[in-house]
């Protein structure tokens, strides 16, 4: 009988692309999502599968939850409010989904005794920014400003994902990713690249948020699947957390230019300080570089794609799009 693995947030970006790899693989996949940011069109390929099972539902559903959960043999959760501008706009949901919905997940998978991938985020380091280790002390700013409202949502989904596995016996594993990107990914709620580009293929104004010169990491989506799937995989990996991400690093005055070059447009590139974006006393920080030894020492695991991969796959992933 086929190996059964529920994925919650299964239509969104990252989920959409594990939910294909599991049913090329044999797996039965059951998926849970509520479509706040996921979208029936990323699942397009495989709506029909016979071994796909859609639920359309928020986890916060616990009864379904439970009912779900104890039909399978696996768990990947990675719903979540996630991205700047829904944090900004939508505190509450942010918080409710991200803490209540974890703390649903793993009773349910306490009780059922299914082990549990949880996805977290780069997030979590704050400020802290430079070679981050798992054990990298974080730097948080002040619960008055909303932009850290996520971060510590997904603190404590940690914290209560690791207390599961020390007291409960649940076997969890952790994954912090590190700007995932890559085809399906939305601009909508403030992610970066496909911003950029959906600018560039307009001819509209690229608009770089601060001064530019912010550093960021970006991971190719399929190359942050192998690890999730790789790490599901691998039994010392319960109770741990890992980094996922690539440790080369870029200015975003730097990847507007080259989005620019790679679409071959002529947009201009523009600034706009952070408060007229996101409102009064936004914070952000200047690296988020990640350390990725302790999952390449476990695995193996290592990106796979250069940046201009990721960015050619972006930009075509578009313009299929609007030709469509």
């Amino acid at each position: 009988m086929a190996e059964s693995i529920l994925v919650t947030g299964g239509a969104g970006f990252i989920g959409s692309h594990i939910v294909e790899d599991l049913l090329e693989q044999g797996k039965k996949v059951f998926v849970v999502d509520d479509l706040s940011t996921g979208r029936l069109d990323n699942l397009a390929a495989v709506r029909e599968h016979p071994n796909l099972h859609l639920i359309i539902d928020t986890i916060l559903n616990w009864p379904m939850m439970n009912d779900t959960v104890r039909q399978v043999d696996r768990m990947i959760h990675l719903a979540a409010a996630v991205g700047v501008k829904k944090i900004i706009e939508e505190p509450v949901e942010t918080i409710t989904t991200n803490v209540r919905g974890t703390e649903i997940v793993l009773d349910c998978c306490h009780r059922h005794e299914v082990p549990l991938y949880v996805a977290s985020t780069s997030e979590i380091y704050g400020k802290a920014g430079e070679r981050l280790h798992e054990e990298h002390d974080r730097v948080m700013g002040s619960t008055t400003h909303r932009r850290w409202a996520y971060a510590c949502t997904k603190v404590l989904d940690e914290f209560l994902a690791l207390a599961y596995h020390h007291e409960k016996g649940l076997p969890v594993i952790i994954g912090r990713f590190f700007n995932t990107v890559g085809p399906r990914q939305t601009g909508k709620w403030g992610m970066v690249l496909p911003t950029f580009v959906g600018q560039a293929l307009r001819g509209e104004p690229i608009t770089v948020y601060g001064s530019g010169d912010q550093r960021r990491s970006f991971c190719h989506v399929e190359d942050s699947v192998r690890a999730v799937l790789g790490l599901m995989e691998h039994e010392g990996a319960y109770g741990e957390v890992y980094n996922i991400g690539n440790e080369h690093e870029i200015t975003i005055t730097e990847l507007a230019e080259r989005v620019k070059a790679r679409t071959g447009s002529d947009s201009e590139i523009v600034y706009v300080p952070y408060e007229e974006a996101y409102g009064e006393g936004f914070e952000d920080m200047e690296r988020r570089q990640p350390d990725i030894s302790k999952i390449t020492a476990a695995i193996g695991w290592t990106p796979e794609h250069s940046l201009d991969d990721i960015i050619d796959d972006v930009i075509q992933y578009h313009q299929a799009a609007v030709e469509v």
